[in-house]
This record gives C-alpha cells, structure tokens and sequence, in this order.
C-alpha cells in the first residue's frame, strides 16, 4: 500500500467504487464538496474569518488544525488545496518517517520548479511524529516548498517542537454540536447520489437526536452508526424504519473522547479535582463515571481520590484517608465493574467532607525553609544521647520529658534559633480541624504566658 494519498483535485466527489457506492462508507461518500457544507466551524469559515478569508484568496500558509475526531481536519486541508489550486499529498505519520518525508519534498520541488504549482502537504495525526521527523519539515517550510497542513487531536503546545510551531499557525477546530450533526443526518437522508436518499429510509427525529448525542460531536461517527442502522432496519412497506433501539443496537457504545497521556486526561482530572474541592457530589460522580468509561485506570483515580484526602480535606476529616485508602483496597480485591462503586462512595465522601488545605500549606512552607535557608543543628537539649560523650558534650542536657510534666506540657525550644517563632501550621475553623485548631491556640497561648513570666 502507498504511504501517501495524492490527489490533485482535493474538492472533486470520493470515487464510487466497483461495486458501488455502498462499499465505500458513508461518511466518506458525504464529504462536504465545498467549504460551505462543512459544518460547525463558522469561527475558521464564515464570511469575513480570517481562514476563510486566506483560502479563498490563494494565501495558502503552513498551519496546524487542532481538533477532536471528526471535526473536519481532513476534508479541510483538501478543500483548501482544491480552492487555492494546488496540489494535496497526505502523508501518514503512523506509517511513514524521515525518508518519506525527503521524498516527498522532492516531488514538491520538481512541481514547483516545473509548473509553478504548490504542494499542500497534509500529515495526520502529526504529533505522533518524533522532534527528528518534526524538524525535517522546518527548512521546507521556511523556504515555502511545502505548504505544512498537520492535523492533531492533542494539544499542538505539548505535541508539536516550538521551531515547528513558530512557523505555522494554529486553528481549533471544534466537535460539533448536536444541531450541526442532525444536519448533517438529514443531508444524508435526503442525498440520491451519495447518501441514503435512495434507500427509501425513514428516521425518527428522536433517533436522529439520539444518533447526535452518542456521536459525541464526531461527524464520521454519527453517520458510520446511521449507515449501520440503515442496514440493518427491518423493511416495513418497502422502506427502513430506523427507531432509537435500532441506532443503540447499531452504536453499541458511545464513543468518549479521550487520552490517558494527552491533555483530555489532565482536563479530566482536573474537572473531577476541583468539583471535590467545591463540594459539588453530582459533578464529581459525573467527572469520575466519564474517566472510568473511557478507560481510565481505576487505580489511578484512586490514587488521586487518597490525595485529595490529605491535600485538601486534610485534619478536618482525618477519616477520609482511611475512607480513600479502604476504596483503594476494595478496588484492589473487587476489581471492575463492583469495585468502581467504592470510589464512587470515596469521591461523595470527600466532596462532602469539610475541606483544609491547612496541613499542605504548612508542609510547603517548612519545605520552604529547608530548601532555602541552611541546615541549621538540632539544638542540644532534644539531641539523642545513647553514649557518655555524648551526655559529656552536652547532648539532651536540659531536655524536659512532658509525660512528668503538669498535663503533659512543656515549655522548651524545638526549632533551630534562626527559626524560633516560626508557625506553619495555621488549621481551619472546619470539621474536626477547628478543634484542633482550638487545642493548638490555647497550647500557643500558654507557651507565650511561661516565655513572658519567665523572662520578666
């Protein structure tokens, strides 16, 4: 098979193959032809955008689209190239590498060198291409040999080199909503030549939403589960019947979008973090049923759910650690799907739970000292002494044992000198902590009244 597709006519309709339009899928045969059948993207495509405005004067320029599956990444790097005249190669950066990539090259020159026509070079999938295979473009794209037009569902700030990005602009690409994918059903509904038109379909207008909703705002998988369910609709009267159980039987499962080392997943987690730390049980419920059914590792989340314990709720409610902990473990020994539901019954605890951030501030901090200020000594009096020279230098001289002490208390100095004084830990008036919190104020307060006396 040839690594790339060339195409020298990026508008013209997909061929119908041999056997007929029916082998080739449908959202292939319903490719927009033009750039007003491409839906959802009027902030790159309406009258005036900038895009738009670039394509229909021929100012082709090397860029970046950024966006979900089945947004229109493709069909608009072929558009922009029948638009503006040029030539359009797709390359394949799961199949191809630095060799393909000098081929190609040289094929662009000889075009340029021999008719005066540019080469629109598409890469998919760009950022699966290493810093070697991505820098191999930046001369080319310097001198205008090629017209770089990479497609990308991550984010191009993490996936693409800085040289490379620095050459190419950037346009996101959105998923489409519900609206522009029923559209676009009904298109195909109604087209004799490429789509369903005539097949004699009929679609409920609550199966064309539902079709819409489990699409997830991919254009290729709404019309891939309407060509599946026009398939398989039983025949009443001559004509198909395609009912909401007809487009579940043909979906199966709704397709999430989703990358467990791409951004998707820090948004994911970041969603699920933050609806905890705002006490909102029904948000975070939402956030964790997405991850786990777009096949996050439980056990990460797990993890997430045990720091969120002590990062964020902390000594208000000590009991959410073990909570967390206890969730791991029954994961651990249940597995899926039985043990999901306790981190499901962690994740409300902890969005319920009173929340202190007071222990993380105050680790920071005296973290903060460490790193920044010098090793100061351990002072004498709490120095351990297992042997007589040790005693004799004066290790544990003075020390004060607060279990023969009045309540327990004592009134001796723990910090190194240049520290005394220093109060990281400042709890909250939250949960238990506020009752630590009392404890403490009034254990401070006692220390400084025997500092005062006994200094007066």
């Amino acid at each position: 098979m040839d690594l790339f597709d060339r195409d020298d006519d990026a508008g013209r309709p997909p061929a119908r193959s041999a056997r007929g339009s029916g082998q080739v899928p449908l959202a292939e045969r319903m490719r927009p032809r033009a750039l007003d059948e491409i839906a959802g993207q009027d902030h790159l495509l309406g009258e005036g955008k900038v895009l738009r405005t670039a394509i229909d004067r021929g100012e082709l320029h090397s860029m970046i689209l950024w966006g979900p599956p089945g947004s229109g990444k493709t069909t608009l790097a072929r558009l922009m190239a029948h638009v503006a005249g040029a030539r359009f190669v797709a390359f394949s950066a799961v199949l191809s590498g630095v060799k393909e990539i000098r081929e190609v090259i040289a094929q662009a020159q000889v075009e340029q060198d021999r008719h005066g026509r540019r080469t629109i070079l598409f890469v998919d999938e760009i950022h699966r291409f290493n810093r070697a295979q991505q820098d191999a473009f930046l001369p080319h794209v310097e001198r205008g040999t090629i017209v770089l037009v990479g497609a990308t569902t991550e984010n191009p700030s993490f996936e693409v080199n800085s040289a490379l990005l620095s050459r190419c602009r950037v346009y996101v690409l959105h998923p489409l909503g519900e609206a522009d994918l029923v559209t676009l059903l009904a298109r195909a509904l109604a087209d004799a030549e490429r789509g369903l038109g005539g097949r004699g379909v009929d679609v409920t207008d609550e199966a064309l939403g539902l079709i819409a909703r489990m699409a997830n705002g991919d254009a290729r998988t709404a019309l891939n589960v309407l060509d599946v369910a026009a398939t398989l609709a039983a025949r009443e009267g001559g004509r198909a019947r395609i009912t909401e159980t007809l487009v579940r039987d043909a979906a199966q499962k709704k397709t999430l979008l989703y990358d467990k080392a791409g951004e998707e997943h820090y948004n994911l987690i970041s969603a699920l973090h933050k609806s905890l730390r705002d006490s909102d049980p029904d948000a975070a419920l939402y956030w964790l049923a997405r991850m786990l059914e777009a096949g996050e590792e439980p056990l990460y989340i797990a993890r997430r759910l045990v720091r969120f314990a002590s990062e964020d709720v902390g000594n208000a409610d000590p009991r959410a650690l073990q909570l967390t902990l206890a969730a791991k473990d029954a994961y651990d020994f249940l597995g899926s799907p039985e043990g999901e539901l306790a981190l499901a019954q962690a994740t409300v605890y902890l969005a319920m739970a009173p929340k202190s951030n007071a222990v993380y501030v105050a680790f920071d901090e005296a973290r903060d000292d460490v790193r920044e200020r010098p090793a100061e000594p351990v002072p004498l009096h709490i120095r351990n002494a297992p042997t007589k020279l040790m005693k004799d230098v004066g290790y544990g001289s003075g020390y004060q044992y607060a279990h023969d002490a009045p309540d327990a208390r004592v009134d001796q100095e723990h910090l190194p000198e240049a520290l005394r004084g220093r109060e990281y830990y400042r709890p909250a008036n939250r949960g238990l902590e506020a009752e630590i919190g009392r404890r403490l104020a009034e254990w401070r307060r006692w220390r400084a009244e025997r500092r005062r006396t006994r200094e007066g």
